[in-house]
């Protein structure tokens, strides 16, 4: 008697010429083909015999239930199987239980093989019982080798047939489900067939569902398990079908590997043909899908279900995903992966991604609570079924940014930063390439980074900001730059980044290549974070040892640094700005003020006018919803963006003193008293003329009547006084009342940018620092408002124009102390337009030994910190 093995699905008996195998359930053809192919070892024919004697050669018994509706009785041969070949033979036979009427036990059941054309009807509990008893087996050693069976010795089985014997009947794989993972997949399945709106869609179909059920409920495998990779093309095969020559409407064309998608869940041949050979695939058939079609057929035999049953439980299955979705509930699904790759079945592109965002939600989850995720223990959670998903959706579908997302973090997770790369080179296809994004790609730069390999860093680097719908943030930045800093390649006497000045890179390492990287940066990020501080800081500490920078912890915090730093040492510090002359404290460096150009002078203009028209749009709108519009209200919102250009057009050709104020006349007067308060407003104009300016007060005309509502229940009127000043506004051309339905805001706004190209006689009239009249410096005209535009600020410019626009237009002021006396003038408190702007910028700094060039320093602004501190960033200057 041969050594017995017990694995998955059955056993196995090895006597010393004979190999016995006993399966748990009915063979398919696919699994009789592979006891075939190891039965033959090596036969180079395969035919069928048709009489019961059989030659001398290596013999494969195999023991099996009887199917169930006995969907193989048309399939299976009537006599054994038989292999011939120039040396030997060999001989495979099919043996069903047939339980004996007079003795129930199992062992004393009798044996038949498929030539007497009996099929059994042994239960399958009965089976199973059987099938578990090693003694069972050795009695059917005993019947097999008493019976009309003649298998001849032969020589010792090989070790490759012994393994591959192994695998088919083992499969591998446990042969029940995990219940931690099969009770919630169960519970939910039940949960989702209890819903009105779920079972009206099988309504025509219940006998069937209930058929599913059972099949999709049962906890021992079906099949034994095909991994992913059987489903997805090797990499020769990819070649192959690469080469392959089609001819398609005349034209001889290579056979594309990307697969043939279709509308339904049927996996079919793309143009409707029939069952073909399933050794070779079809080339209008996609290899995923062919082995889809393979893996159905295998489950269907074994299942003895329909095709219609087969989509139903596609369907069923669909709405088991739509189910986890709703609750956020991802456990149900690892089984229900594993039920789709048993069936072959092949769920919708929308089902698919609906399998890939409940498994995000999980990611999150694990990414907050790192010490549980290490707890899973299981292979399903071990198993990364995320990129599972995303490699089978994109086998049959075309691929789509989150799936290619999902398999780049996969190859990242593993530490294949090339093979992340490879990935996307392989879909950046014209199709896919506008849909690759900065979370696709910052992982496997981050990845370069962390192992040390910089030249592929840089390479990744510039491709992604070369890529448009890559868009890169201060983090992404950071990590880059200090990465490369602490492999010491922005020092002077630093080996070269190999591939640097391909790239379109003057020098390849040094302070040169620091500048050039920190003016990229400065183009696509206006500031960072005290983290990405951190992060630069620890960088260049690590990469500039000699320099004696401490690196800091995740918890500490960076210290300011106030003194004067020798041109000869790092900085990479926490420094003061000087609110006054915009000098650093640490370098000498002077900070400039970022002003718009003039075509994003003209972008503000024109989008001024546009906005007008559609604010025009909102209020005619909104009084309509009130019961209080009128008609023409498109005719409306095309006369407000008229006068507002009519007031451009007044400002660029009107002659006299040119304006260098602009006073947003309702908030001033507004400020403090919660009612307009035009003595307010007289005293501001009164104290911006003292400065030497010339202010223009933009003021909405229900505001210059006596009598108006000022809102709700309260009607303010305007004493005799203050009618007379506004008067005297209007006659002395220092007021300008915008017109009903029409937003003041943008009048302001629009002056701002204004060249008035004929009362300046087109000359500048900034006001520089220190001037002798002791003005407040900056660009002119200034705007005097508390408005923090937060309507307008994403409408009106990027984020980059309007920080420009705010820090070198807009000025805010404050009337101190509160007092009764409306007409008493007070004192107003100016907080002037910066003299540095709020954004990356790199100067020269100042070298007090010779008065030349410092070197140069860069600064950044940082969110968490104070208004005039910055990072400052500047390599050693070394004397020549």
């Amino acid at each position: 008697m041969g050594k017995t093995h017990t694995k998955g699905n059955g056993m196995l008996l090895r006597p010393s010429s004979t190999t016995i195998i006993s399966l748990m359930k009915p063979p398919s053809l696919p699994l009789i083909a592979s006891f075939c192919t190891l039965a033959s070892c090596g036969a180079s024919s395969l035919t069928s015999a048709s009489g019961p004697q059989m030659n001398n050669g290596n013999g494969v018994v195999l023991f099996a239930p009887p199917p169930r509706q006995n969907p193989l009785i048309h399939h299976l041969p009537r006599r054994r199987i038989c292999w011939s070949s120039s040396s030997s033979s060999s001989s495979l036979s099919l043996v069903y239980p047939i339980q004996n009427r007079r003795h129930r036990h199992p062992s004393k059941s009798a044996y038949t093989t498929s030539s007497s054309h009996r099929f059994g009807t042994t239960s399958r509990s009965r089976w199973d019982r059987l099938a578990l008893k090693q003694s069972s087996f050795q009695q059917l050693y005993s019947l097999t080798s008493s019976s009309s069976l003649s298998l001849s010795s032969s020589s010792e089985s090989t070790e490759s047939t012994t393994s591959m014997l192994d695998d088919i009947a083992g499969g591998e794989v446990d042969e029940y489900f995990d219940n931690a993972q099969f009770t919630p997949y169960a519970v939910a399945i039940e949960e989702i067939l209890s819903k009105r709106n779920v079972m009206r869609d099988f309504r025509k179909n219940e006998l069937d569902l209930t058929v599913v059920k059972e099949r999709l409920l049962e906890r021992r495998r079906i099949l034994p398990i095909w991994e992913i990779d059987h489903f997805l093309v090797p990499p020769n095969h990819v070649k192959a079908d690469a080469e392959r020559e089609v001819v398609v409407d005349g034209h001889v064309g290579t056979q594309s590997s990307s697969p043939q998608l279709k509308g339904d869940n049927s996996v079919q041949p793309s143009n409707g043909e029939k069952e073909e050979d399933s050794s070779v695939i079809p080339p209008t058939l996609s290899y995923t899908r062919h082995k889809l079609r393979q893996r159905s057929q295998m489950y269907l035999d074994a299942t003895g279900l329909t095709s219609s049953q087969h989509k139903l439980a596609t369907v069923l299955l669909a709405h088991l995903v739509d189910h986890c979705a709703k609750h956020s509930t991802p456990a149900p699904l690892y089984v229900a992966w594993e039920k789709v790759l048993e069936g072959g079945l092949v769920p919708l592109s929308r089902t698919l991604s609906t399998y890939l965002y409940v498994f995000s939600l999980e990611d999150s989850e694990d990414e907050e609570n790192d010490s549980e995720k290490k707890e899973k223990d299981s292979n399903a959670f071990r198993r990364d079924i995320a990129a599972e998903v995303a490699m089978f959706h994109d086998a049959i579908y075309p691929p789509t940014e989150k799936t290619i997302t999902l398999l780049v973090k996969s190859l990242v997770g593993k530490g294949d930063a090339q093979g992340a790369e490879a990935l996307l080179e392989s879909i950046a296809t014209d199709s896919t390439n506008g849909q690759l994004r900065h979370r696709t790609t910052s992982p496997i730069l981050r990845l370069y980074c962390e192992k040390g390999d910089i030249d592929s860093a840089l390479r990744l680097y510039h491709k992604m900001r070369s890529t448009s719908r890559v868009k890169m943030d201060a983090s992404t930045y950071a990590n880059f730059i200090a990465a490369v800093a602490q492999h010491g390649y922005f020092r002077s006497d630093s080996n070269c980044i190999v591939g640097a000045q391909d790239l379109g890179y003057n020098r390849s390492c040094g302070p040169d290549l620091l500048n050039s990287l920190l003016s990229e940066m400065a183009e696509d990020v206006l500031d960072i974070s005290e983290e990405s501080a951190r992060v630069l800081h620890n960088g260049f500490a690590l990469g500039f040892h000699e320099s004696g920078l401490d690196v800091l912890s995740d918890s500490e915090i960076m210290s300011v640094t106030t003194t004067r730093c020798n041109n000869g040492s790092l900085v990479a510090n926490r420094v003061l700005v000087d609110n006054d002359s915009a000098i650093c404290s640490a370098t000498g460096a002077t900070l400039r003020l970022i002003v718009l150009e003039q075509s994003q002078r003209v972008h503000v203009h024109d989008t001024l006018l546009e906005m007008a028209r559609e604010k025009s749009k909102e209020y005619t709108a909104k009084l309509a919803s009130k019961g209080r519009s009128t008609n023409d209200n498109a005719e409306k919102a095309e006369l407000a963006t008229q006068i507002l250009k009519e007031f451009s057009e007044w400002l660029d050709t009107r002659s006299g003193k040119p304006y260098t104020a602009i006073v947003d006349g309702a908030n001033v007067a507004y400020f403090g008293w919660g009612r307009v308060n035009v003595y307010q407003l007289m005293h501001m104009v009164n104290a911006l003329e003292r400065q030497g300016e010339h202010p223009l007060v933009i003021f909405p005309q229900k505001y210059t009547l006596q009598r108006f509502h000022l809102r709700q229940g309260m009607i303010q009127i305007l004493r005799e006084e203050e009618m007379a000043y506004l008067e005297e506004l209007k006659e002395r051309e220092q007021m300008y009342v915008v017109p009903p339905m029409c937003l003041d805001d943008l009048y302001w706004m629009l002056a701002s940018v204004s060249n008035q190209t004929v009362a300046t006689h087109g000359q500048n009239i900034y006001v520089p620092k220190d001037n002798p009249d002791g003005r407040y410096p900056g660009l002119r005209p200034m705007v005097i408002t508390n408005d923090k535009m937060r309507d307008h600020k994403m409408e009106l410019l990027e984020e980059r124009s309007f920080r420009r626009w705010c820090c070198s237009h807009i000025v805010n002021y404050n009337f101190t102390e509160f007092i009764e006396n409306s007409k008493e003038e007070r004192t107003i408190c100016f907080h002037a337009a910066d003299l540095f702007s709020d954004e990356i910028q790199g100067n020269v700094g100042s070298n007090e030994s010779d008065g030349g060039s410092g070197g140069m320093v860069w600064h950044f602004p940082v969110s968490e910190w104070a208004s005039n501190e910055r990072f400052c960033l500047r390599l050693p200057i070394i004397s020549e």
